[in-house]
């Protein structure tokens, strides 16, 4: 995955401005919580459009539309990605849509609805996932999930909800020839880090010749 600072600048100054923009509109809320919470969405936002994802799946629970799935929304924006948001439970899809627009993001979401266990099985070589911890099969979608080897970043929320400690990092440490990294980013997210193994070059020597002439 190559870095881009300008995407990456470009989209977290987006997310930054929803983020101060919209934080007191009533007109994007879920009851009395807003849409938008300055919580390290600019960060993953940035994150996700620095590294030129190209694939973005986002799984969520109960929720519907949350603030992780606008912070992506605006990297692929910037980034022209296709950006897919899996919804578990029966939202209503209109709605969702109409949650979206309040952001100028409605044409930017796939959004689906189905088992995210099935649905992810569509999705090859992802470059930056983010799946919610309260699902109750969590676990084996960190098993299914099919990301990119060669760079890619896995985001788990609401961690508090987990039944086990396991991380998406220690499902994924016995796949050979590929390393990862877990960070706490935030209250409640876990973030991963995946990419090949290097594997470990060769010295090679030179040899010359030295010739004296009398």
């Amino acid at each position: 995955m190559k870095w881009s600072p300008q995407d990456a600048m470009k989209a977290y100054l987006h997310t930054l401005q929803l983020c101060k923009t919209h934080f007191n509109d009533q007109d994007c809320t879920f009851g009395t919580r807003n849409l938008i919470q300055p919580q390290c969405m600019e960060f993953i936002s940035a994150l996700a459009a620095g590294n030129q994802a190209k694939l973005m799946v986002q799984i969520t629970s109960d929720q519907g539309i949350t603030p992780l799935t606008i912070a992506l929304a605006v990297a692929a924006k910037h980034t022209k990605a296709r950006f897919i948001c899996i919804l578990h439970q029966l939202q209503d899809i209109e709605d969702c849509k109409a949650q979206l627009s309040c952001y100028n993001l409605e044409d930017v979401v796939e959004l689906v609805h189905g088992d995210p266990c099935e649905l992810i099985m569509g999705f090859k070589n992802i470059d930056f996932a983010v799946i919610d911890c309260k699902l109750e099969d969590y676990l084996r979608l960190f098993k299914i999930i099919d990301v990119n080897p060669r760079g890619s970043v896995v985001v788990a929320s609401n961690l508090e909800r987990r039944r086990n400690g396991a991380s998406f990092g220690e499902v994924v440490k016995g796949r050979k020839g590929v390393e990862y990294v877990t960070r706490s980013i935030g209250e409640g997210m876990e973030l991963t880090r995946i990419r090949l193994c290097c594997k470990p070059q060769k010295k090679r020597y030179k040899r010359f010749h030295v010739t004296f002439e009398s």
